[in-house]
């Protein structure tokens, strides 16, 4: 009897996602540039109106991740996050010996042979002849990307965030390699947080949360959640 009077835990209502603009919220690509131009083109079809916004980690792994670079590049108004697989390249590049070593292992040699390099090690060589075989503008870029973005209620980062923290107040590292509360606990601030970094079978939405990496690299496909006035809608393309 006692227990009928103890409160009982409730979530936080949450509105449904609402952008400022239709969005199309573009999952890990991981230098899979013919899964990209598939789902750009469905996209272009569906909801072309859509802005696209990439989660991150658009290289490593798969083929072709310089071509997945000079893609996104060169699309009108895309909203590009940092992921975690960038983040590792830009390290590469800042101290090659040191951090060399975890991004081959983690898909920097595909990305190296992307660019032409047959041979890579972790060292200064190496990062010497990658920087060499970049077009003008792109470590700027890359350097240049947020690891998080708004539009109405909607967060869009790579891995994940801490919950009970504001947008303003995040961690960087949570945003890029995730957060252990994220998905777990529910945000009071009404905010929904679209990501990748965690391969789902499906792309979802949930608690408060929109998962789109289902893992392209791995055969999975890679997928996009469009977002709009009338709801979520989610498109996946394989090879």
């Amino acid at each position: 009897m006692i227990s009928n009077l103890l409160p009982k835990f409730r979530r936080p209502s949450l509105p449904p996602p609402a952008p400022d603009q239709p969005l199309a919220i573009i999952g890990d690509i991981h230098g899979c540039a013919g899964l990209l131009d598939g789902l750009l083109a469905r996209v272009a079809i569906e909801n072309p109106g859509a802005k696209p916004v990439f989660v991150g980690d658009m290289i490593d792994r798969g083929p072709d991740s310089r071509g997945v670079l000079a893609r996104i590049r060169a699309l009108d108004g895309a909203v590009v996050i940092l992921g975690n697989h960038e983040e590792m390249m830009l390290r590469f590049l800042d101290e090659p010996e040191d951090a060399g070593p975890a991004w081959l292992r983690h898909g920097g040699i595909q990305t190296l042979e992307s660019f032409g390099i047959t041979d890579p090690a972790a060292d200064a060589d190496t990062r010497d002849a990658l920087r060499r075989a970049f077009p003008p503008g792109l470590e700027d870029w890359l350097r240049a990307l947020p690891c998080v973005w708004r539009s109405g209620n909607v967060m869009v980062v790579h891995a994940g965030a801490d919950p009970r923290r504001p947008i303003a107040d995040q961690n960087p590292r949570d945003l890029l390699w995730g957060h252990p509360g994220f998905g777990r606990f529910p945000r009071r601030d009404g905010l929904w947080v679209a990501h990748g970094h965690t391969i789902v079978p499906k792309p979802r939405q949930r608690n408060g949360v929109i998962s789109v990496d289902t893992g392209a690299w791995q055969g999975g496909g890679l997928s996009a959640a469009l977002i709009s006035a009338q709801g979520v809608r989610f498109l996946t393309v394989s090879a």
